[in-house]
Formats: C-alpha cells, structure tokens, sequence
C-alpha cells in the first residue's frame, strides 16, 4: 500500500460513518468506531494486498469493528419496539456522502430511507450478525459472497441470515412502505411542520392532537417509554405539564431525511422533535434531548424576540 493510499482513507469517513450508524444506532459510537477503523487499517495496511477496493476493505474492517463493539457494549438486541441509544443523524453531514454512492432514483430512495429513525430503530431490533448481512447485502449492495468473505460464513448462512433480518424488519416496520418512509418533502409536509411548531409553542393540545394519527407513536430516547396512540400521548403531554409551559420558540431542523424542530426554553435548548408524517399527519414523534444541539449545528440559545 502506498503513502497515497494511506492518505486516502480519510475520503470515505463520511460513508463509513454512516455505515455504523445504521449498523450502531448511535452518531457518537459511529464517530468511536469510525477511528478504532482507522486504526485497524494502518496497523494493517501492510497486509492490503489489492484484490480489492481500499474503499471495500475499510468497509470490511468497519463492519467488524461495529461487531466488536456490539458483543462489548450490546449483545443483546432493542426490544419493545424502542431504543434507548438512539440519536440524531443531522442532514448537514449526509450532504457530504458521495453522490455517487446514490446514481439512480431507487438507489437514492434507499439511501434516504434507511437512514430514516423508523429504519434504524426496527435494524436495532435484529441480532448483530444478521443485521450487518441486512445493511450490506440491501444496503450497500453486496454480493452474498463478499458478505460471506467478510464474515467468514457460507453463502447458505448469509443468504439464510438475509432471510431473518428481513423478516425481523418485517415484524417492526408497518407493512407499506409509504407508512414509515416519509419520502421527499413537499409543500404539504412544510405546513404541517408549520402548524406543528406554532401550536408547540402556543401549547395548544387539542390543535397538536388534531395532527396525530391515532396510531401515533412517541419516544424520548435516553428516557424509556414508549407511548402508542394518540389518547396515551396526549395524556403523557398533559400530566407532563406541558400545557402549562411558557417561554416556547421553535426553529426548523433537519435530521435523518426527516423534518424536525428544534425547541427552546426561555432561549434555552430544550428538545429536538423529529417528524415521521404519512398521508399528512404525524405518525411517530422522537423527541431527543438538548444535549444533542451542538452537534447538529443548532444555535446554543436564542435572544429574545
């Protein structure tokens, strides 16, 4: 491997990082893994022997090292339908993917919706090793002999592990596509976003139930629970305090390809909601917490209006 090459390395940390993400849940044990790559490949370089990409290899060491960190920190998959180390993607890094990583209307829509919060919180619910086939056979596009490769399997196991994950994502994603994707954001969407951060603020319960499916889901990761049903979210609102809240502003964001506002208190950084809208309504609501504005390039406070 040459001085060159080396250096190279350093082109691909967007895409790798997104990798364990999706593969991670989480964007600060994807930044930790994305280094622990980096270190695996130059103490290895000497053993890259070109039979193929240094863009597939360090991909190959990315998925390991995500495999690593999984059997320390969570060998045990989410269950319940939540994930409690869930965080935030902000649209402003996806921007530096590589285009060409996304040619082509299909592969562009694949690229968006799975780095949607209701994609990554259903790969979280898959064992490690059937996750990583998932992510790089329908992903990344794979071949299942180079999954194989990697992982040291036969081409029966992953394409028997491929068959699993994708049930298992059947198990925790709705059966239309269109119900947990939210697709490109249209004019529509924007004034529902609108009319979202206006009532927020306003503290304007019937108005924000009014815009919830009745299926609607809740989270606030970290903290556990999980709130299914319009009438179990408003009540959570309610005996929360919310209504009685003032001080309010929200400014849009963007996170994971989907719409988000950015709360804050008294010009505080309160909560970040994350937007999942079908059929223009508000199907799912992940609210994370402040400690999450700085890295999404959101302002530490506001002035006073």
């Amino acid at each position: 491997m040459t001085a060159d090459t080396q250096l190279d390395f350093e082109r691909h940390r967007r895409e790798l990082h997104v990798h364990c993400y999706r593969m991670l849940g989480s964007f600060e044990d994807a930044e930790d893994t994305v280094q622990e790559t980096f270190l695996r490949a130059w103490r290895k370089r000497e053993t890259f022997e070109g039979r193929s990409t240094v863009r597939a290899w360090l991909y190959r060491i990315a998925t390991n090292a995500c495999l690593d960190r999984l059997a320390r920190t969570r060998p045990e998959p989410a269950t319940g339908g939540e994930v409690l180390w869930l965080q935030p993607y902000p649209d402003r890094l996806l921007d530096e993917l590589p285009a060409g990583d996304a040619d082509g209307p299909e592969a562009m829509a694949v690229a968006r919706e799975t780095i949607e919060l209701a994609y990554l919180v259903a790969v979280q619910h898959l064992a490690p090793r059937p996750r990583a086939v998932l992510i790089l056979r329908d992903v990344l596009g794979w071949a299942a002999k180079d999954v194989a490769e990697l992982l040291g399997d036969s081409v029966n196991s992953v394409n028997s592990a491929l068959q699993r994950a994708r049930a298992g994502m059947r198990e925790h994603l709705p059966a239309e596509r269109q119900d947990w994707t939210g697709g490109e954001e249209d004019a529509s969407t924007r004034e529902l976003v609108r009319r979202f951060t206006e009532a927020s603020v306003a503290t304007d319960v019937p108005a924000l139930a009014a815009m919830l499916r009745e299926d609607v889901r809740c989270s606030m990761p970290p903290t556990p629970g999980l709130f299914v049903g319009r009438d179990a979210v408003v009540r959570d609102w309610t005996e929360g305090g919310f209504a009685e809240m003032q001080g309010l502003r929200g400014i849009p964001a963007a996170v994971n390809r989907q719409p988000a506002v950015a709360f804050y208190h008294w010009g505080k950084p309160l909560t970040l909601d994350v937007l999942r809208i079908s059929d223009g309504v508000i199907t799912e609501i992940t609210t994370f917490p402040a400690d999450r504005f700085a890295g999404l390039g959101l302002p530490e406070r506001l002035d006073a209006e």
